[in-house]
């Protein structure tokens, strides 16, 4: 486990995101996979607890790409970092969910540097759980996909503690190769999970929609 300990950032930097993002583009989806935006209702189900918020890492400095086959888990140089906005759209998205009283138990992340750093700016004090078989797919064989598409579908599958939610904070291209669907930076994608060994989607949030969700 990784405690993270940071100086709470103040929702007041959300209007940031205005600027690098857009409420009406959800993600990229394969045909077949209809995209839902989240409504108020929504959250109030989240109040309750028994949901899963898988979180795309927020932006990423295009420029400064993963240094394949040479990435190294422990060296942040050899891989695409977080933006300072992509810093300050994490922060205010994970303080946009204290503001809602969204209850938060668990959190899995991604062991690689700009979703251990998206973490830490959303959920700062809080312990997050690292796990190798989160990281990122793109760069991996069909086979070497296997074991994290797997662990990703148990977390979404798996009923969080009673009263919280769980997150899972990782990469788009994970959840595309398990549903279908690549969300854009920041979002968070809603799932339940439905009793039977499965889960069902629910919505998704994009960075600037959180201020039309929360007063």
């Amino acid at each position: 486990m990784i405690v993270f300990r940071m100086a709470r950032l103040l929702p007041l930097l959300f209007p940031i995101l205005l600027l690098v993002t857009s409420a009406s583009a959800i993600g990229g989806e394969r045909p077949g996979f209809a995209v839902a935006e989240a409504v108020p209702s929504h959250l109030e189900q989240l109040r309750n607890g028994g949901f899963v918020l898988y979180v795309r890492h927020t932006l990423t400095d295009p420029t400064r790409p993963d240094r394949v086959p040479d990435v190294d888990l422990g060296d942040c140089l050899t891989q695409r970092p977080l933006t300072e906005g992509g810093r300050l759209m994490a922060a205010a998205i994970g303080g946009m969910i204290r503001r809602a009283a969204i209850p938060i138990g668990a959190i899995h992340a991604s062991p690689m540097c700009r979703t251990m750093d998206t973490a830490k700016a959303m959920f700062p004090d809080r312990t997050v759980m690292a796990e190798f078989n989160l990281r990122y797919v793109s760069n991996m064989t069909s086979a070497e996909k296997l074991p994290v598409i797997e662990r990703t579908r148990s977390l979404l599958s798996e009923s969080p503690e009673a009263g919280t939610n769980r997150v899972v904070i990782a990469h788009g291209p994970n959840l595309a190769d398990l549903i279908g669907y690549f969300p854009k930076d920041g979002t968070v994608v809603v799932f339940r999970p439905n009793g039977a060994g499965g889960f069902d989607y629910v919505a998704s949030i994009v960075p600037a929609h959180w201020d039309t969700l929360v007063p």
